[in-house]
């Protein structure tokens, strides 16, 4: 049988304690490691404790289950139970993301299970569809909305005129946005997802810092103007595509979405994913990207995989063609700014569209993704908004 060990009772954490009330799986939670004393929980105290050792010390414990919002810790956590022999489930992003290439030679070595479904994408299956039914597809791309909690305040901004302050407090309140909001609205999040699933999709282990992400901080009322008389939705989009045999592309990105698209209609806390391949041609997903009973399934499904000795085995890592990552691509990009400073070091190669005024003014033209990594750490302090603009 199933004994766990959980750390961490949060939005998740819950979530998954109510499914097992709620269903015929045979597992136990042995005990819960929380690190709050004070905090009042929805069930009896007997179930935690505040000390780590007393799951990764207990030989009774076979799986731990990490569900905690602190990646440092997590990574220690989930690298002494391995270590131990223990199997772990974990839905930390930013923990596997960074973390990946030790985690993935761990689970080697000590020959146990690291699954981790619910660190991407909520409760749309797309890890273990990657690295089972993908194994051997000649994969074009892989994108879409990957976090739900950008998705609900863009919708409530948007579509129901809800002030942003109000729409991050709401997506909070929900259990949807992080502790953190920056790794939220600041792309943060979804680049990690996007990472774990370049791994799968490709065989490619990428470094978060070399992958530009722009959030949606400086949205503004003109922004949501234009798009409307464009009849676009604004969309938080995570991207990795091939550019060629050997090369991929990811960033993560607002990006207007036409009326037609698949992720159009895609809101709240909803998660899309779309995979094009050479032979399955394109396939979408569509499920709740955020919440404790959405993820908590997700995590539960890594849980009954172990029964049967389940691990990822990341095939394409061991393919015969060589995979890169490059960032010499060009960009169709709106942006909108204030003043000329606001500019300062951003190249448009092609400028398609100028429009200036007193209080609003923007272009739309082609800028190479390399520049605006260079320019990354600047440009969220600056007085502009960018999305990229679809193909027509």
């Amino acid at each position: 049988m199933i004994k766990i060990g959980m750390f961490g009772f949060g939005c998740v954490g819950q979530g998954l304690y109510d499914i097992f009330t709620q269903t015929d799986f045979e597992a136990e939670i042995i005990k819960i490691c929380v690190k709050n004393k004070d905090k009042q929980r929805a069930i009896q105290m007997e179930h935690f404790t505040f000390d780590k050792n007393d799951l990764l010390d207990n030989a009774d414990i076979n799986t731990i289950v990490e569900l905690i919002d602190d990646a440092d810790a997590a990574f220690s956590i989930v690298k002494e139970a391995m270590q131990k022999g223990k199997n772990v489930v974990t839905a930390n992003k930013k923990m596997i993301a960074e973390h990946l290439p030790e985690l993935v030679e761990l689970q080697r070595t000590h020959n146990v299970s690291l699954l981790y479904e619910a660190a991407a994408c909520g409760s749309i299956p797309i890890i273990r569809n990657l690295a089972e039914y993908y194994d051997n597809e000649l994969l074009y791309s892989v994108s879409g909305i990957f976090n739900g909690s950008t998705n609900y305040i863009l919708t409530k901004v948007i579509e129901e005129n809800l002030a942003y302050p109000d729409a991050l407090k709401q997506a909070q309140d929900l259990g949807f946005a992080e502790t953190d909001p920056i790794l939220d609205v600041g792309a943060f999040d979804p680049k990690y997802k996007l990472c774990i699933l370049a791994a799968q999709a490709y065989g490619l282990i990428i470094d978060p810092k070399d992958v530009f992400n722009y959030g949606i901080q400086q949205l503004a009322t003109h922004d949501i103007q234009f798009a409307q008389e464009k009849k676009y939705k604004i969309k938080l989009i995570a991207d990795v595509h091939k550019v060629s045999e050997t090369e991929i592309s990811l960033s993560v990105m607002p990006q207007f979405i036409p009326r037609g698209h698949y992720l159009y209609h895609v809101e709240n806390e909803y998660n899309g994913v779309i995979v094009e391949a050479a032979f399955s041609s394109k396939q979408v997903f569509v499920g709740k990207g955020a919440g404790g009973h959405p993820t908590g399934s997700a995590v539960l499904s890594d849980i009954s995989a172990l029964r049967y000795g389940y691990q990822y085995e990341y095939r394409k890592m061991h393919g015969k063609k060589r995979i890169t990552c490059t960032q010499d691509e060009l960009l169709t990009i709106y942006m909108r700014y204030q003043t000329p400073q606001d500019l300062a070091g951003i190249y448009f190669e092609e400028v398609n569209i100028e429009h200036k005024a007193k209080d609003f003014s923007y272009l739309i033209g082609k800028v190479r993704l390399s520049n605006l990594y260079a320019l990354r750490e600047s440009l969220d302090k600056r007085n502009i908004f960018m999305a990229r603009i679809p193909a027509e």
